[in-house]
């Protein structure tokens, strides 16, 4: 299936998430004016939430890409600084792409 397909899966879960979120305002000013007690939502809200559970899932599962395979016995998978206390080791991951700023201070 192509990106662009489930792209627009995950537009359509989002329109739907938002649609079962309004549906369930206007039910429940609805029941306001009627003086109704609020017991949950319609079961038409709950179905459809579990259609935008379903699709988000399928939508954030394919947009990314391919999963690829984890090889242990790559270079990028070394570890960089092995200290003498190993409950600190220092390891090559993403989120070594963001900045750090280690001014925190403890009191």
């Amino acid at each position: 299936m192509a990106m662009n397909t489930s792209f627009t899966i995950g537009i359509v879960a989002i329109s739907m998430l938002l649609h079962a979120a309004y549906s369930t305002i206007q039910y429940r000013t609805l029941l306001k004016i009627t003086e109704d007690e609020f017991t949950g939502p319609p079961y038409e809200v709950l179905v459809e939430l579990m259609l935008v559970m379903v699709l988000s899932l399928f939508a954030g599962l394919t947009v990314p890409g391919n999963f690829r395979s984890i090889l242990p016995d790559s270079d990028e998978n070394r570890v960089v600084f092995v200290p003498s206390n190993k409950n600190f080791m220092i390891f090559n991951h993403r989120g070594m792409a963001f900045p750090t700023k280690m001014g925190l201070k403890l009191n």
